[in-house]
């Protein structure tokens, strides 16, 4: 019995229309893969990609150095979405700022539209897609991160988010979700359902236990 493809869903995000259409027609000749929304960038785009929410977001930036904060809001929302940046430069600042907000693919400009459709089954499947030009700027970043590694484990091994790792941190302090709320400007409630979602990957109920195995996994906890 043949098992049905299920196709990566895909959401277009590209001030430029033409550019919208033209990986739409792309895009939309792949059987496994489904183009489920577009639109340019906006204060409501957000919403707009929560409502499908797609698998991929294929994303060209109007402006790269300032969208860190919509890619932090997409992370926060939608852990799950895999980006998919494209049109970029050649630049080595502006190619690390994009991986530390958490990009899955670094398409540059003259990127063809071959490679587009491999780069977003490539992070569909847990990949990652990288310029080639842009590789040894990785060696050099992870051989000057020597230090930074018990974050990389507690991503990689338990599943933490950025912001759960922040929230083990101010457990280990003794922090309330009161207080954790007023330091990080969010809601009760907010940080409750953060550190419900951090117990779960950990694999226990209780948040000293958790910070615990934190600790045990080479977490810095101060």
């Amino acid at each position: 019995m043949t098992v049905p493809v299920v196709p990566t869903s895909v959401f277009l995000l590209a001030e430029n229309r033409l550019l919208r259409e033209a990986l739409a027609r792309i895009l939309s000749k792949k059987n496994d893969i489904e183009v489920v929304g577009s639109g340019s960038y906006s204060a409501t785009v957000l919403s707009d990609i929560m409502t499908v929410p797609p698998d991929v977001l294929l994303f060209n930036p109007v402006d790269a150095r300032s969208d860190p904060s919509f890619l932090a809001a997409l992370r926060e929302t939608l852990p799950g979405v895999r980006v998919v940046m494209i049109g970029m430069e050649l630049n080595v600042e502006l190619f690390l700022q994009s991986l530390r907000e958490g990009i899955a693919a670094y398409m540059l400009m003259d990127a063809t539209a071959a490679e587009i459709v491999a780069a977003v089954r490539s992070v569909a499947r847990g990949g990652a897609v990288c310029p080639p030009e842009l590789c040894h700027v990785l060696f050099r970043y992870v051989a000057g991160q020597r230090g930074s590694f018990p974050n990389f484990t507690a991503k990689h091994e338990l599943g933490l988010t950025r912001r759960e790792q922040q929230l083990v941190g101010m457990v280990s302090r003794g922090c309330t979700n009161k207080e954790i709320a007023q330091e990080l400007g969010l809601s009760e409630q907010t940080v409750k359902n953060h550190i419900h979602r951090m117990l779960r990957k950990v694999g226990v109920s209780d948040r000293l236990e958790a910070v615990e195995i934190c600790r045990t996994h080479g977490f810095p906890l101060t």
